[in-house]
């Protein structure tokens, strides 16, 4: 990637908390031109970081709320443009900007609003726009916050051993913001921003509020899903006014705003592989975990009925899961000396405890 800095202003922020208050404050430390940047240390610290940002991969529908990268697209009511957009407009702003004075004032203004988010802490705010020039003209913008590295030292000498650092930041947790977003190379998304922070901070969710999120997957195949169960209520029950449909649906409701839900038994083999597969066909790995007892089961949504099963017996569920090897990793066990029983041996034992058989003897026997 040829990446090349236009202009980058370097901000440094402090705050310190106690019982009563938390004082926020930060500096302006300096602006670069290109050249400028070429020969500072920065382009050592941060230039390979601005290529990772760019490759960094991200899904519109994450697998989690929390997921650490993320795709925002900027709110725009109906019958209004883009620029009807405030953080969009200020972005534009900082990639419009043509001399160095302009972009410092500009990024001095956006870091007095990043200054009013929760959840502010000290480090380094960087602010850059820069040119990508063997794949487009425009300016990409880039906001990165670093945070202060706590308890850094560095050799001193034989006497003192070690020296403190005041303020120190690494890259290895750099927070970011990449306008616009780029899904393949040269393709430009000008709706859309991506974000990448800690999974558990929402620096920049609550910073860009005009910026809107799409539902993590597991959101959206749980509303599919319940929308399923609704239309095969409606071809159960075809009055409106069955007391049984209202039972059913007060059930539906109460299972699906359940954080811990258990296997109703509602559907058959058949329409569970069905919907599975509906679901399936729109994206393929989704996942399926649940849990029997202590014991977790993890695998892809497409393995059921194929892979995986469940099934019941002597008033137990049971778990099948069948592949062509066994695998294991670390901790050597006994299991791994197992000769496996056929199925039709194993299934009238289920429910119904055996004692394990000794391997030492009994010595009253001999």
């Amino acid at each position: 990637m040829d990446l090349t800095v236009e202009f980058l202003s370097f901000f440094v922020i402090q705050s310190n908390s106690d019982q009563e208050n938390t004082l926020k404050q930060f500096k302006h430390f300096q602006t670069m031109e290109q050249e400028e940047y070429e020969y500072s240390a920065l382009k050592k610290f941060l230039h390979d970081e601005f290529k990772k940002i760019v490759k960094r991969k991200v899904d519109r529908h994450p697998g989690t709320a929390n997921a650490p990268t993320k795709v925002g697209r900027f709110v725009v009511e109906p019958g209004y443009e883009l620029d009807s957009n405030p953080n969009h407009n200020l972005f534009q702003r900082l990639r419009d900007a043509t001399d160095k004075e302009r972009f410092a004032g500009i990024a001095d203004e956006l870091v007095r609003i990043y200054m009013d988010t929760s959840a502010v802490r000290g480090g380094a705010f960087i602010i850059a726009t820069l040119k990508w020039n063997d794949i487009m003209d425009e300016s990409l913008l880039f906001l990165l916050k670093c945070d202060f590295e706590p308890k850094i030292a560095t050799i001193s000498d034989e006497h003192s051993l070690i020296s403190e650092v005041s303020m120190a930041i690494s890259a290895r947790g750099i927070k970011s913001i990449q306008y616009p977003y780029i899904p393949e190379d040269g393709m430009i998304e000008r709706y859309e921003v991506k974000i990448h922070q800690a999974s558990h901070a929402k620096y920049f969710e609550d910073f860009l509020r005009y910026v809107s999120y799409e539902k993590p997957m597991p959101e959206i195949i749980g509303e599919q899903v319940v929308e399923m169960v609704h239309q095969f209520i409606n071809d159960q029950y075809e009055s409106e006014t069955s007391t049984e449909r209202s039972q059913v649906e007060n059930e539906l409701e109460t299972w699906a705003a359940s954080d811990k839900r258990e296997l109703q038994q509602w559907w058959s083999q058949e329409q569970v592989e069905t919907a599975a597969a509906v679901l399936v066909e729109q994206k393929e790995n989704l996942p399926l975990t649940f849990k029997m007892g202590n014991i977790t089961v993890s695998g892809l949504l497409s393995d059921f009925g194929k892979n995986i099963h469940v099934a019941e017996q002597n008033g137990q569920y049971v778990a099948i899961i069948q592949a062509d090897a066994v695998q294991f990793e670390k901790g050597i066990s006994p299991i791994e000396l197992l000769k496996p029983q056929t199925l039709d041996e194993i299934l009238p034992n289920i429910a119904q405890p055996s004692q394990p058989e000794s391997l030492i003897p009994d010595e009253g026997n001999n």
